[in-house]
């Protein structure tokens, strides 16, 4: 298995379960694991009833098993603060309080809080994975989490017509900037330049580690509307060139027992299968195996349990 495991899917239904229950396994076969929740829900925290912040924080109770939330609203904050103080530093005074002014007013534009979210997990594999066998991400619904696996495409493209710009613009000014008969050299050492280049390769490692030494299992559940979006996402995922490894079924309601006779019974008896007709659908129609398939609790999975939804799992560690 690749060293980043993402576990992703439409919102409620059971992401937070599936990929602690993983986390949980890989941890108790040796494994050192780290679970990160990128989803603004933070339920790694109610799974494992243990607060966890943006650092790496020991399960209690689970040896080898570390976790981490990551908040958009504070790495969004982070990820302007930085912009800030990055371009004070390339700008006239005058300037500064234009920019304080402008990334203000980008806090709530389209794509700010997907751009953050985005630094936070690379860099979390970039810098946090290094101790770690396996890295497991909780992510957020899955038309965020596309969003945010289509950036290292969107930006780096992005990135490259802004360079040719600077150095085209660069070019023109030395061109014209001719003093005792010799160019005004700008070109090395520009810092926008220098910028530009660290994310044009912030963007393409994350690309290449995310095709190459990660591995994406869709979760759903067993009704026709998670159905339809899993189509979705898995045709997403592929438009972007990575594979969806798997699929994990969940929620799937118990069959009462033959004796059982009553209104319940039916209705059970029913709904089961209609789900037996929905994972019918799945195995014949979709591409990814299924790889799960997780009836649902009377309890809620937390703690002992989570052992119990990992042995569902046909997930090597």
């Amino acid at each position: 298995m690749e060293q980043f495991v993402f576990f992703g899917g439409k919102g409620g239904v059971g992401k937070t379960t599936v990929s602690c229950a993983y986390a949980h396994r890989c941890a108790r076969e040796g494994l050192r694991t780290l679970v990160v929740s990128t989803d603004p829900a933070h339920s790694v925290s109610d799974v494992f009833d243990q607060r966890f912040g943006d650092e790496p924080e020991s399960v209690t109770g689970v040896e080898g098993l570390d976790a981490m939330e990551i908040d958009p609203e504070d790495e969004m904050q982070r990820h302007l603060d930085e912009i800030r103080e990055s371009l004070s530093e390339q700008v006239s005074a005058a300037m500064v309080s234009e920019i304080n002014r402008q990334l203000e007013m980008s806090h709530g534009t389209p794509g700010a809080y997907e751009s953050a979210l985005f630094d936070a997990f690379v860099d979390v594999m970039r810098t946090e994975s290094e101790p770690y066998d396996r890295v497991v991400f909780d992510t957020a619904p899955t038309g965020s989490t596309l969003r945010l696996l289509g950036l290292p495409d969107f930006l780096g493209d992005w990135i490259d017509r802004l360079l040719y710009k600077r150095k085209q613009s660069i070019d023109l000014f030395e061109k014209a900037a001719v003093g005792d008969m010799e160019p005004r050299r700008l070109l090395e050492g520009d810092p926008v330049i220098e910028r530009l280049q660290q994310r044009k390769e912030f963007f393409e490692y994350a690309g290449e580690t995310m095709r190459n030494e990660a591995a994406f299992f869709l979760v759903f559940n067993p009704d026709q509307l998670s159905v339809n979006e899993t189509a979705r996402a898995i045709e997403g995922f592929t438009d972007r060139d990575l594979r969806v490894r798997g699929l994990v079924a969940n929620k799937l309601t118990p069959s009462p027992d033959d004796d059982e006779t009553g209104r319940g019974a039916r209705y059970l008896r029913e709904k089961v299968e209609t789900e037996r007709d929905r994972l019918a659908q799945v195995r014949e129609g979709f591409d990814p195996p299924l790889v799960a398939e997780i009836e649902s609790r009377t309890t809620e999975v937390r703690g002992d349990v989570l052992a119990d939804v990992a042995a569902s799992l046909d997930v090597e560690p």
